[in-house]
């Protein structure tokens, strides 16, 4: 049996994947392993029995990374299951960048009570919402992930010319991207050529303000910037003086802070980006199924913070051994099982940065001297055995 707390309101959808060797709890002394979305656990304590915490969605500056890796605490997310809501909400902040709908809304709202002479009022009023088409425009999208190949394939269809930048850019994401998107070396070329620019890259010291006032001296006048990924990427004041000058036509983000508020020309939404039904249930299966093949197979996918390794069993047991990056470990590992009597039949190990994750199916029974053989190697910081 294992134990699941939730920190937050799960999908019922992803936690009925989970089967009935789980209790699933908001409450528990010491549970295996974490479903959380937003509550924050840098202050939380750990308990030993914690294996592994799963978030239900893509950022995870919610958790305290290093000292789960640490700890030998296994950090998952889910990338890619909610794609498809922030895409049509990327869309959405792009067609009110452009036609100014919202105003329109609410100056309409103001011709109540006109009666017959509403219509000619509409006429007469309507030339101060006047915007721009997005078909024929120059999209630049920054990251070509999970998002950003779904943005940029959506508006090859609305009729853009759109551009990509991702000098990271996988073998697997380049076959699922449009042969109309044109692939950039530089984001120079992006600020150059771009009418509207949309962001998808994480918030890392590399990419941490990096739309300011530099990059935007070297974007078009009137260019459209819309930040549905991360708030740190942006440089709030050089991008509010941009607005003001014209230099920035229309800044559109999904994060609300006190500096951006309030000012004409920037369109904020409460973070509703993950804001569907289907994208929680997405999330959520992702997250349960992450830790259901943890648990029970050893196998890691989709982690933040240790390499994916997974393989079929193939023995009696599996010994799953969280250890830092560094010579002789693996072979200290199987000196000790050999030491006990155990034949390993198959294994795998991948190292991270200074994290490394060795999967060893074992033909027979791993004793609990052979598994504090292996918690004793100087490096392992944690041994699992599963039967």
């Amino acid at each position: 049996m294992f134990t699941i707390q939730t920190l937050n309101k799960i999908s019922a959808v992803g936690l009925s994947r989970l089967g009935e060797q789980y209790t699933v709890a908001d409450q528990a002394e010491n549970p295996d392993a974490i479903l959380v979305r937003s509550a924050a656990m840098h202050d939380m304590e750990f308990p030993e029995s914690l294996l592994a915490i799963a978030r239900a969605g893509a950022g995870v500056n919610n958790i305290p990374l290093d000292r789960c890796a640490e700890k030998g605490i296994v950090v998952f997310n889910t990338p890619g299951a909610n794609a498809n809501a922030v895409k049509e909400l990327v869309l959405t902040a792009m067609l009110l960048s452009s036609r100014k709908v919202v105003d329109g809304i609410e100056w309409a709202k103001t011709l109540k009570g006109g009666g017959d002479g509403v219509g000619k009022l509409v006429e007469k009023g309507k030339s101060q919402f006047v915007g721009p088409e997005l078909k024929g425009k120059t999209l630049g999208v920054v990251g070509l992930g999970a998002i950003g190949i779904l943005v940029a394939n959506a508006a090859v269809a609305l009729g853009m010319n759109v551009i990509g930048y991702d000098p990271f850019l996988s073998v697997d994401n380049a076959l699922r991207i449009s042969h109309k998107v044109r692939h950039v070396v530089t984001l120079d070329e992006i600020f150059a050529e771009s009418d509207y620019i949309t962001v998808h890259v994480p918030a890392t010291p590399d990419t941490k303000g990096f739309i300011n006032a530099d990059s935007i001296a070297k974007m078009k006048d009137g260019v459209r910037i819309i930040n549905y990924s991360r708030a740190e990427l942006i440089v709030s004041a050089d991008v509010l003086a941009a607005v003001e000058s014209g230099k920035v036509a229309v800044y559109a983000t999904d994060f609300a802070t006190d500096d951006i508020l309030g000012h004409e020309n920037v369109i904020v939404t409460p973070h509703l980006g993950a804001s569907t039904p289907e994208s929680e249930d997405n999330c959520a299966e992702m997250a349960a199924d992450e830790v259901k093949d943890y648990l029970e197979n050893g196998n890691i996918k989709n982690s933040v913070t240790l390499p994916a390794v997974s393989m079929p069993r193939t023995g009696a047991v599996r010994v799953c051994v969280i250890h830092k990056n560094v010579p002789n470990i693996i072979s200290a590992v199987s000196a000790a099982l050999s030491e006990t009597g155990n034949n390993i039949e198959s294994m795998d190990s991948k190292s991270r940065k200074e994290y490394a994750y060795t999967i060893l199916d074992a033909a027979g029974d791993v004793t609990e001297a052979a598994k504090a053989k292996i918690a004793a190697i100087d490096g392992v910081i944690r041994v699992r055995v599963i039967k």
